[in-house]
């Protein structure tokens, strides 16, 4: 872990990371760097990090819970949970099912509102931090219900993999149909009921924003703002610490029946990608099947694996996001793999 830290911190802007690994029911943290440039402030168990697209297993985890309890299908239409008529909500005579929303095969654009996409193809200028606020400035579910009208979807689907951080807002809306309470009540009921988990939320407390992990965009110096409030959240603004995504990792590597049904793979991309609920599903020889998802926001990316056959589950994020900090990241985890890899050979 240590080697995986110093390796990613000699990455040109990269200063700070965090890494939590449950391997074999041992729990390891490591925290290295600094948050703010010469500050000498690393951060430790108690930082609130922005987890981002990671958001989205969360999401997974509560729908597969419905489905076991029999509250929903992945084949249900989406528009079943739906206040207004969306007729736009189809193509080719199919409707959009929960399973297309769930493996990013629905063919929905990637934010709403639209603006945010043309936005966000020009990630690395320093003025985007400042254009998603203002996009999301006062943008609520009243908004989001009234731009879904706009939405127009071409192709088949079910079948071509294209990334939707509005598809997964929708599922969070349908969960909250299903069970008739705020999703973040629900997810935060179900994270404490089944993982221990106390410290990952959607919104913080007044109290609470001294602990969030300050942050930097791209190669600007000067830190940024947080990631601004989606409809829902559950596309990408849980907060936790990095205790608590250790057990999130050891839910994941658990015989939890919600966390199985998660893990079924739903669409095959390639012979070694295909997708489950929100989890990309890999294998190569080395962590033989493995679910991997990467989470970014303006200002800090991260990434989990869950690898099974090792009873591994790895978390590691930065406080930086550029074009090269998940590369980074990939590259500079290759130790961990390693030695795990060679421990269970010479077992």
């Amino acid at each position: 872990m240590s080697e995986t830290a110093t390796t990613l911190l000699q990455s040109k802007l990269l200063h700070a990371a965090s890494i939590a690994v449950v391997y074999r029911g041992q729990e390891f943290i490591l925290h290295q760097g600094e948050l703010e440039t010469g500050k000498a402030n690393p951060p430790n168990d108690t930082t609130l990090y922005e987890i981002g697209s990671v958001s989205k297993t969360f999401a997974g985890l509560l729908l597969a819970n419905a489905v076991l309890d029999g509250k929903a299908s992945l084949d249900d239409p989406i528009q079943k949970y739906l206040l207004a008529a969306y007729p736009n909500l189809q193509s080719q005579g199919q409707p959009v099912r929960l399973r297309h929303l769930i493996t990013h095969t629905s063919n929905m654009p990637g934010m709403l509102p639209l603006q945010v996409n043309a936005i966000l193809k020009d990630f690395t200028a320093h003025a985007t931090p400042a254009k998603l606020n203002a996009a999301y400035a006062g943008y609520g579910q009243r908004q989001f219900w009234q731009d879904l009208h706009t939405v127009s979807l071409n192709g088949p689907l079910g079948k071509d993999y294209a990334y939707s951080s509005a598809g997964t807002e929708l599922v969070a809306h349908v969960l909250e149909t299903i069970y008739g309470m705020p999703y973040e009540v629900l997810l935060t009921q179900l994270l404490a009921r089944e993982a221990g988990m106390h410290d990952t939320r959607l919104s913080l407390a007044a109290t609470d924003a001294g602990r969030l992990a300050p942050g930097y965009h791209s190669d600007n110096p000067v830190i940024t703002t947080p990631m601004p409030q989606l409809p829902w959240g559950a596309a990408g603004n849980l907060k936790s610490t990095m205790p608590d995504m250790a057990k999130y990792l050891r839910l994941q590597l658990s015989a939890h029946p919600a966390v199985a049904e998660s893990h079924k793979s739903l669409v095959r991309f390639q012979d070694d990608f295909s997708i489950g609920y929100f989890w990309n599903i890999g294998t190569n020889r080395q962590l033989g099947t493995h679910y991997v998802h990467h989470g970014g926001v303006p200002r800090a990316q991260g990434y989990a694996y869950i690898v099974p056959q090792y009873q591994l589950g790895v978390y590691i994020i930065t406080n930086q996001s550029g074009d090269a900090t998940a590369g980074a990241m990939e590259s500079a985890l290759a130790p961990i793999f390693d030695t795990v890899a060679s421990m269970e050979s010479a077992q």
